[in-house]
């Protein structure tokens, strides 16, 4: 079988992008990734009106990314803050990848706006894809997709494979 003969509907990359594929929610995660967790603070620097930022936040803490955690100011109403949960953290290599990317084909001609480095030892970072056994994978031609055990066959190969199984 070949790609197009799976349906496609089910796949891990359209259902990760239906909940973080939308601008304003990357960028709140960027902000979350640089210390910022305060509604008041994430509109302010992102410039995004409050009822989106209110929706994108609602919707990162109901998907488990985001978790809101209270405080209270002396003399202020009690208020969210919003930190990364496990899930959230573990899409840092995304944020990470972004970035490289954008710095490669969008940066300003002075060169990018930020750079991210290892606390450690002060190398920026990079992103890298790896097969388990270490190997790192350059190009697309590299790797290979097949069928997982959630891959569903698409209505119209059914139909072509019954055909072709009629036509004997």
């Amino acid at each position: 079988m070949q790609w197009l003969d799976y349906d496609a509907s089910n796949c891990s990359v359209k259902r990760a992008l239906e909940m973080i594929g939308e601008k304003w929610t990357l960028l709140i995660l960027r902000e979350a990734f640089n210390g910022i967790h305060r509604f008041d603070d994430i509109r302010d620097h992102l410039g995004v009106s409050d009822s989106v930022l209110a929706d994108r936040l609602h919707k990162l803490v109901a998907a488990g990314i985001l978790r809101a955690v209270e405080y209270q100011e002396p003399g202020m109403r009690a208020r969210r803050e919003y930190e990364l949960t496990p899930k959230g953290s573990d899409l840092f290599p995304v944020i990470i990848a972004l970035l490289t990317w954008g710095d490669k084909y969008y940066a300003d001609e002075a060169g990018p706006a930020i750079t991210v480095t290892h606390r450690g030892c002060g190398s920026p970072l990079s992103s890298a894809v790896q097969c388990e056994s270490g190997h790192t994978i350059a190009a697309a031609h590299e790797g290979k997709a097949t069928p997982g055990p959630g891959a569903l066959v698409s209505a119209s190969a059914e139909t072509r494979a019954a055909d072709a199984g009629g036509a004997r």
